[in-house]
């Protein structure tokens, strides 16, 4: 396994979540998150996993870690009882992102090596949030903003950091 990294949507007040969805609708986000997460290994806890609207995502490795396993076959993705069990799964996987919630991120921060956040400029109500980042443990390598328009409805910036 080489590269693990996180993505998230974040916004100014470090929300990502609200009754178990995205506090926005930001389509250039959706779309990069399926650009840059297709034909690899995205790893979510279950009720990230159960947020999904139509189950697993397609052309990727599902990966959900959950202290309750299902009994049985899961159709379409695995599941993991701890980040050892996680990353044994992705062991010859070339590219894994993790995609929360927040203590899955809480959780792999300290193992990545990059974050791709798509800053969603604007304060929301929410009842899950990005983890606290130590800035100077990170080096942001590229950044593109972007103003409100018909489509999405909130200015946005996407950004990629490397561990420093």
């Amino acid at each position: 396994m080489s590269k693990i990294s996180i993505i998230a949507a974040v916004s100014d007040n470090y929300a990502i979540g609200n009754l178990n969805k995205l506090p926005w609708h930001l389509p250039a986000d959706l779309k990069r998150f399926r650009q840059l997460t297709t034909n690899h290994t995205v790893v979510m806890g279950k009720r990230t996993f159960e947020s999904l609207p139509n189950g697993p995502l397609p052309n990727r490795k599902n990966i959900v870690l959950t202290s309750i396993m299902s009994e049985g076959v899961n159709e379409g993705y695995f599941e993991a009882d701890s980040l050892d069990d996680v990353f044994y799964l992705c062991e010859k996987e070339e590219q894994v992102f993790i995609i929360g919630g927040t203590s899955i991120y809480k959780q792999t921060l300290d193992r990545v090596n990059s974050m791709y956040i798509t800053w969603v400029h604007g304060t929301f109500n929410a009842d899950t949030f990005f983890p606290e980042i130590n800035f100077d443990e990170w080096k942001e390598v590229s950044r593109e903003d972007f103003e409100a328009d018909e489509k999405n409805p909130y200015p946005y910036s996407f950004s990629t950091y490397e561990r420093k």
